[in-house]
């Protein structure tokens, strides 16, 4: 599975979701999430349509590696239609 090109900020926090991350605060353009799940764990993600790809990469690279997930098996979690 790829990573999706035309995702955008909300679209992506609603994914985060699923592993219990729940949005903090919001400052601008920029939302920060926060999850408990396998220890504290904060990101930011930007409210743009689209995310960049760069920096959706770096985003899924983050929380991968907080949850020693790899990137197949997170981006299966996070966009498969369930």
């Amino acid at each position: 599975m790829r990573v999706p090109r035309d995702l955008s900020g909300s679209d992506l926090i609603k994914s985060l979701s699923r592993l219990d991350y729940q949005i903090t605060r919001q400052t601008g353009s920029h939302v920060r999430l926060k999850t408990l799940r396998c220890g504290e764990h904060n990101i930011t993600v930007p409210a743009h349509s689209p995310i960049k790809l760069g920096t959706l990469n770096a985003i899924l690279r983050d929380v991968g590696t907080h949850f020693g997930m790899t990137r197949k098996d997170l981006i299966e979690v996070l966009f498969s239609r369930q």
